[in-house]
């Protein structure tokens, strides 16, 4: 079972940060390091994820056994949890409405361990961040939890095949004009590697990492 044990904070700097400490020092599979406040929560390129006290999920996973596709197989659990009009956007984020509601960090020390830093809008977003983020609307994080981790256990433990028909389902790039650090292109799906797939005009190419943006 997922999220036992739990280490929880009132207020940390980063909880990706003291899981990685803990999956170094032997912490089982499963452990769980939430925060009710997080000051310096990590995402990628070395951008920030602040957590506000009380208003979202701020939790990090240790994982003994995982795949490649790891990061979505959490985007698609997120998804599960914020309902059916949520996207998943390739590679770590998921959008409702078409704004971010959750941000996804994966890192690992394969093939001892990885650890999976989601944070989760619940309650509201501050705003002067309204214009590109926003929340679930609801008003019990522990609650949101509760079903976020039942939703992972089922994603984790998921065959590829079934995992990728309902990403692809839920795919929010499908179509859609990008960018990335090389070129521009549209959204053509995702591979069976988890790969981003990419139509620029005379190929299409695939993309097993970097950072996507949205194009107007």
């Amino acid at each position: 079972m997922i999220g036992k044990p739990r280490l929880h904070h009132r207020s940390i700097g980063s909880t990706n940060l003291r899981a990685r400490e803990l999956a170094d020092a032997g912490a089982p599979h499963g452990t769980l390091v939430t925060a009710s406040e997080q000051t310096a929560g990590r995402g990628r390129q070395g951008r920030t994820w602040v957590t506000p006290p009380g208003t979202a999920i701020a939790a990090s996973l240790i994982l003994r056994e995982f795949d490649e596709l790891l990061p979505l197989r959490a985007g698609l659990a997120v998804a599960d949890l914020a309902g059916p009009g949520a996207r998943v956007k390739w590679p770590n984020d998921v959008l409702l409405d078409g704004r971010k509601v959750a941000g996804i960090l994966a890192e690992a020390r394969a093939p001892a361990w990885a650890v999976l830093g989601i944070g989760v809008n619940v309650t509201g977003v501050p705003p002067e961040v309204e214009d590109i983020a926003t929340a679930l609307g609801r008003e019990d994080v522990e609650q949101a939890l509760a079903e976020l981790l039942e939703a992972l256990e089922r994603r984790l433990a998921e065959p590829a095949g079934p995992l990728l028909r309902d990403l692809r389902a839920r795919d929010a790039l499908l179509g859609a004009r990008i960018r990335w650090n090389g070129g521009e292109g549209t959204g053509a799906g995702i591979d069976d590697a988890g790969a981003l797939l990419v139509d620029t005009g005379g190929e299409t190419i695939a993309l097993a990492a970097g950072e996507v943006h949205l194009l107007s």
